[in-house]
């Protein structure tokens, strides 16, 4: 008889089980970072931080700089890959993911 409770064989992503953008590293590493901004929700959850103590941890740790630069390459890749420099919706597109990255940026400069 055995002593086990689980025996783990594999581990199966959303990307594994939808099949979808299974040929981008960013389909595995985008889940990676929300889990851990995930877990450190549940820290602080847990922990009952200080608001401002939150902030500046946050802040120290450069967490704002990090999404926004996401963002910023996110839109350099969509205006590298336009076919043509004058396309409205491509351009608007990366102007959209570049001002999202402003605004994370300012949203921790108010806070």
């Amino acid at each position: 008889m055995s002593q086990e409770i689980a025996r783990i064989t594999a581990i199966e992503t959303a990307v594994d089980r939808d099949h979808a953008g299974a040929d981008s590293e960013l389909a595995y590493y985008a889940p990676a970072a929300a889990a851990a901004l995930n877990l450190l929700a549940d820290a602080v959850n847990r922990g009952g931080a200080d608001h401002d103590d939150v902030v500046q941890a946050l802040k120290s740790a450069g967490v704002h700089s990090a999404f926004a630069a996401v963002l910023d390459a996110a839109a350099g890749a969509v205006t590298e890959g336009m076919d043509d420099p004058f396309d409205f919706d491509d351009r608007l597109h990366s102007e959209n993911l570049q001002a999202a990255a402003g605004q994370v940026r300012d949203a921790f400069q108010w806070l």
